[in-house]
């Protein structure tokens, strides 16, 4: 319970800091993640809450003892107060001893709190995934904007080489304005990604559990991927047996059975313990009107009680938990069949990722070798510096693409691996 409220106080702390810049590295950031996600808290906040209704539904199986006074001044026949006799001092006590509805109702609780707990952890891998995502967007969108940055530096001089070449009547006019317009597209491009960073790194931010103007960025690190598993009939029977989803509907299902059955339990006999002790005063003429007079009085006993005629609202009710129980294993059926095909997909995506890399990679290599030749041939004076210039501007388009293809992999894998349950061993 400490470690909860604290894990709140920090959430609210951080909401009035001032806005910051917080460099940091992927696991640090899904390690926050997990300590201050707002939408974490609340989880675990679900689940105290359910372990709290559990323990107050077990709460009459232990005595409870009461004190008190019914004191009063008897004036003829002493009469009773709340169904007491008045007395200077009154004790009461009493306990379930045997009341099979209300141990089916503790025993539902705890399973709602086990669903709960289920709930929290389920939140903490939605959490985690969201948080890999929005750090691979936030550092691709770093990357484009650096490329974007020499693309600029690039088409600005081309346009001097265009501009002078036409000075001097050796371009026509048009050209310098392709040569504008080219570099006021790429300026266009580079401020939209730098906007894309902004928003890509605040958004990691919320996630986090900063403010809304506060940003993360991503710290330069080499990242591992997670492993694969040896087939895709491997990686549907990973996912099927780790899904937390299935294991919360299996949890609803035996609390809804436990449900029905207490329910019907309504109609079994229940014992209590049941103790008093009252303390008497003669001011209250006890010693007038009954044979025999004595101040300590108490009694101690069992209440059983048979109900003989309970109506139909008891099968009503078990009636009702049932047809709850049935429509959750159809949700658990049709929940198995969408796991088994989201692990599939998610396998076939990574390797088509990976085959989008392959080309991309080879694409690079070729706009490279382009850029290379085209260098020796300006040292040879063949062609133009605005050649060369071009081919580094495509080169660069090409290490747009390449960064997007690994970046396209890593989001893959991460998926793939939250599907079979890996996903917070592989980012911690």
């Amino acid at each position: 319970m400490w470690k909860l409220s604290s894990t709140i106080t920090l959430i609210l702390c951080s909401a009035a800091m001032h806005a910051e810049v917080h460099t940091m590295t992927l696991r640090q950031a899904v390690e926050r993640a997990l300590q201050q996600n707002p939408e974490i808290a609340m989880a675990r906040l679900d689940e105290v809450k359910a372990q709290a209704a559990a323990r107050a539904r077990k709460d009459p199986f232990t005595p409870h003892v009461s004190a008190g006074s019914g004191l009063a001044y008897t004036y003829g026949f002493p009469m009773s107060i709340e169904g007491s006799a008045p007395s200077i001092v009154q004790a009461r006590a009493s306990q379930f001893l045997f009341n099979r509805q209300q141990s089916y109702l503790v025993a539902e609780s705890k399973e709602e709190a086990r669903g709960a707990g289920l709930a929290a952890s389920f939140k903490q891998d939605e959490v985690a995934f969201r948080t890999a995502s929005l750090y691979t967007d936030a550092e691709r969108a770093g990357r484009a904007g650096e490329m974007a940055s020499k693309e600029l530096d690039s088409l600005a001089k081309v346009l001097a080489t265009v501009q002078n070449r036409v000075a001097e009547g050796r371009e026509l006019p048009l050209e310098s304005k392709r040569a504008e317009f080219n570099l006021a597209r790429a300026r266009q491009v580079a401020e939209a990604l730098d906007a894309d960073r902004e928003t890509a790194e605040t958004s990691l931010a919320l996630v986090l559990g900063y403010g809304a103007d506060d940003r993360v960025r991503p710290a330069a690190e080499e990242r591992t991927l997670p492993s694969m598993p040896a087939s895709e009939e491997a990686a549907v029977e990973s996912a099927l047996q780790s899904s937390k989803e299935l294991r919360r509907l299996e949890s609803q299902i035996a609390a809804k059975g436990l449900e029905g059955r207490a329910a019907k339990a309504a109609r079994l006999p229940r014992v209590d313990l049941v103790a008093q002790y009252g303390l008497f005063a003669t001011f209250n003429h006890f010693q007038d009107y009954f044979l025999k007079y004595q101040r300590n009085n108490g009694e101690i006993g069992i209440s059983f009680q048979l109900p003989l005629l309970s109506g139909s609202g008891v099968s009503a009710a078990a009636a009702e938990a049932d047809a709850d129980a049935a429509k959750l294993r159809i949700q658990m059926n049709q929940k198995r069949n969408q796991i088994a095909a989201d692990a599939r997909q998610a396998y076939r995506d990574v390797r088509k990722a990976e085959t989008a890399r392959d080309v991309s990679r080879l694409d690079l290599e070729v706009a490279r070798e382009q850029l290379s030749v085209n260098l020796d041939l300006l040292q040879e004076g063949r062609i133009l510096l605005r050649q060369v210039e071009e081919a580094r501007i495509a080169e660069s388009d090409k290490w747009v693409a390449f960064y997007d293809a690994q970046y396209g992999v890593e989001r893959a894998y991460w998926s793939l691996a939250r599907q079979t349950g890996d996903l917070l061993a592989a980012l911690r």
